[in-house]
């Protein structure tokens, strides 16, 4: 009897685990562990694995945590730039380390594209972590791999969720300032042109929204958005939307006075919680007070407002839909196997 009712605890105990492992796994993409590919040839990549360090670099994970955190403790806007750094980085030919390329006589690299120049930040970070890597483990975790693991971590670090970063990139010997100028999208951009870059590397307008997100955290130079405060569209006054909540207006008109020495100075994309990584900036779109042009003009699309709408309703579901995003875009172009190289140092191909 006894045995009886062992067995029975054993076999209800493994049909519920069976079912929380079943809806924990559903809450990733389909094919997110035997690969993935949505007709454009990017998407998951089944030569990459969750796994692919666990014997030849094991405190691989521990490192990058480290070295974000120490990152972070003297500049809590790293996070963003880490962040913002993986994006810049996959948009460009693919998640290959080729943003981190210094220019050199063969080519000219990303870091001065327009896009990029006095913006960019975290090179440092990355070169720091790559040093520690290449202590315990020699050639062996590419630069593109540690990219998306700080991504990650800075996501975590500043409340946002973890989520399990399949690996194995290998890095590129080359960089390209032209793709860069080229396909990273700009803030002044249309809503329909940023989709079509999205669009071009597999990824689509709910993915345009959900990584908008990211902007939860982190801040933008005033030349991005002052037009918005002064001059909006030729009319001599500011943004309507912006207008309607004088507070702000004020706020951002003191940080970001009309001359061109303001032009650098920096504002919160997320007034409300620029280091917590949260739905704010959600919020903050459906009240009208969207930072930037490429921020606020997701509103403008029924489709596009209706995320919006209910990622500033519910956090679980943008944290969801976020993790899901960024595994499609982590993986976009990514070069495994004898493709590419393992670099030494970051800066340089060889």
């Amino acid at each position: 009897m006894d045995h009886k009712i062992s067995m029975y605890l054993f076999v209800s105990y493994l049909a519920v685990f069976t079912l929380f492992f079943k809806g924990f796994v559903s809450s990733f993409p389909s094919g997110y562990n035997n690969g993935y590919n949505n007709g454009h040839g990017y998407g998951l990549t089944s030569n990459l694995n969750y796994r692919f360090y666990d014997r030849s670099c094991p405190r691989l994970q521990t490192i990058v945590k480290s070295g974000v955190w120490r990152a972070f403790k003297d500049d809590s806007r790293i996070a963003a730039s880490l962040l913002r750094l993986h994006f810049h980085d996959c948009f460009v030919n693919g998640c290959d380390g080729s943003i981190l390329l210094n220019d050199s006589e063969d080519f000219k690299g990303e870091k001065n594209a327009r896009p990029n120049r006095n913006s960019v930040r975290g090179f440092e970070v990355i070169e720091d972590i790559k040093s520690d890597i290449e202590s315990s483990c020699p050639l062996t975790v590419s630069c593109a791999d540690i990219v998306a693991l700080a991504a990650r971590e800075a996501v975590v670090l500043t409340g946002g969720p973890f989520w399990p970063v399949p690996l194995g990139r290998r890095d590129s010997l080359t960089a390209s300032e032209q793709a860069a100028n080229t396909n990273l999208p700009s803030p002044l951009e249309p809503l329909e042109n940023i989709t079509a870059k999205f669009v071009t590397l597999g990824l689509d307008l709910k993915d345009v929204v959900v990584l908008s997100g990211a902007h939860t955290i982190g801040f933008a130079q005033c030349f991005v958005f002052k037009h918005r405060l002064f001059n909006f569209k030729g009319s001599g006054q500011p943004d309507p939307n912006l207008a309607a909540s004088s507070a702000l207006l004020s706020k951002l008109k003191d940080t970001c006075p009309n001359v061109d020495s303001s032009d650098s100075k920096l504002a919160a994309l997320d007034a409300a919680s620029s280091v917590k990584f949260d739905n704010a900036y959600y919020v903050n779109l459906v009240n009208n007070i969207g930072l930037l042009d490429s921020d606020q003009t997701l509103m403008t699309d029924p489709t596009a407002a209706a995320l919006v709408k209910s990622y500033s309703e519910n956090p679980y579901l943008f944290s969801k839909d976020f993790v899901v995003s960024m595994v499609k875009m982590g993986n976009i172009g990514v070069m495994t196997g004898s493709d590419g190289v393992i670099r030494a140092k970051c800066g340089f191909p060889g």
